[in-house]
């Protein structure tokens, strides 16, 4: 291990990986895995990983500071959590932000004045290449129509909740969906500071 202190900005790098050789070894019906043989230093490594478009998610705060969450049923982990309106990139390359437009209007009939990039976060970087965008939107009102719902967003709860209850269920541990977690604290140390780092 290299101590890297003292070297520059406290800050992710992009590597300078090359890659060799990459197939697909299992297609599925939303995502793939992707096998990879790259080049590291002196040695020649494999790894396998969840090959993912990217995705983003909505932060909602209205005037009287409270957050929208939705409640869905997630079955890979066997709950219904509070969650962030948040959805895929239809394709790679798809702008972020219009992303975000449709998922807010898909999954809670809302549209938005002003948006922020809150922050950007990788899911899970040693076996995901998912990408989330964190927007903050303000200034909304309902869409013209509802949206129709199918799957388990067909069963979507809707729930306003303080500032202050959210980050208390943050800290008890009652709520545990990564964006909603992270989006809170963002939202609440951007908020302490004034806009500033949006």
């Amino acid at each position: 291990m290299t101590d890297a202190a003292g070297a520059g900005p406290f800050a992710d790098q992009v590597a300078e990986d090359t890659v060799l050789e990459s197939s697909v070894v299992f297609r599925g019906a939303v995502w793939d895995i992707v096998r990879e043989r790259f080049r590291f230093g002196d040695e020649e490594l494999t790894r396998e990983f969840m090959a993912h478009t990217g995705a983003v998610a909505v932060l909602v705060l209205d005037d009287a500071d409270r957050i929208l969450f939705i409640r869905q049923y997630r079955h890979p982990v066997g709950r219904r959590d509070w969650e962030l309106p948040a959805g895929l990139l239809d394709a790679p390359g798809e702008d972020p932000l219009d992303a975000a437009k449709r998922e807010l209007a898909e999954e809670v009939d809302l549209v938005a004045d002003r948006w922020d990039v809150l922050l950007d976060q990788y899911t899970s970087p040693g076996g995901s290449s998912e990408n989330v965008r964190v927007y903050l939107a303000r200034a909304v009102s309902s869409t013209p129509e509802a949206f129709a719902r199918t799957g388990e967003e067909a069963e979507l709860e809707q729930r306003w909740v303080a500032l202050p209850e959210a980050l208390d269920a943050v800290l008890a541990g009652s709520v545990q969906n990564p964006f909603v977690i992270s989006g809170i604290m963002a939202l609440h140390l951007a908020k302490e500071r004034g806009w500033s780092t949006l």
